[in-house]
């Protein structure tokens, strides 16, 4: 059986409910024994539903609960918190498929030039349309959580502040 990559676009689709749906794609394919792959591109344009002010409250609180060498290891990376959080998803720890689901996810900041124009041979779109929604009266984008957790912007404002 072939393998196929799904490719979201993270762009103003809510990072919870693209976690869940990519987790659920993932461990399918590893149960079925299949090597389906996941790339989640522009992560830093996923948003976050909720009041910003609360919203970013948490996100510190989760970070602050890091020691630099023991742990827990929370990322700062709009890349990383959105893996983060699919992982949570997963049983990554219990069994074998979810390690299995987790090392077929890839999360991009921005999106790679092979990506850009169409598709390469073996990727396809990823089904968006039951996650897709208008975008919610309080939300802050995932960019935004990690600036504010003192992440290095540049990486996806392209050098500007």
């Amino acid at each position: 059986m072939p393998e196929t990559t799904y490719v979201f676009n993270a762009d103003g689709l809510i990072m919870g409910r693209l976690a869940s749906t990519v987790a659920e794609l993932l461990l399918k394919a590893a149960r079925d024994d299949r090597d389906d792959k996941v790339i989640i591109i522009n992560s830093e344009k996923a948003i976050v539903s909720g009041r910003p002010r609360s919203v970013l409250t948490t996100y510190q609180a989760k970070y602050k609960l890091n020691h630099p060498r023991k742990g827990p290891f929370f990322p700062r990376m709009p890349d990383m918190i959105m893996k983060r959080t699919i992982r949570g998803m997963l049983p990554y720890q219990k069994k074998s498929s979810g390690r299995r689901a987790l090392r077929n996810l890839r999360v991009e900041i921005g999106c790679p030039s092979h990506l850009e124009s169409e598709l390469p041979e073996g990727h396809e779109s990823g089904d968006d349309s039951k996650i897709r929604r208008a975008l919610p009266d309080r939300f802050i984008l995932l960019g935004e959580i990690s600036a504010n957790l003192g992440a290095p912007t540049h990486r996806w404002t392209g050098g500007e502040q």
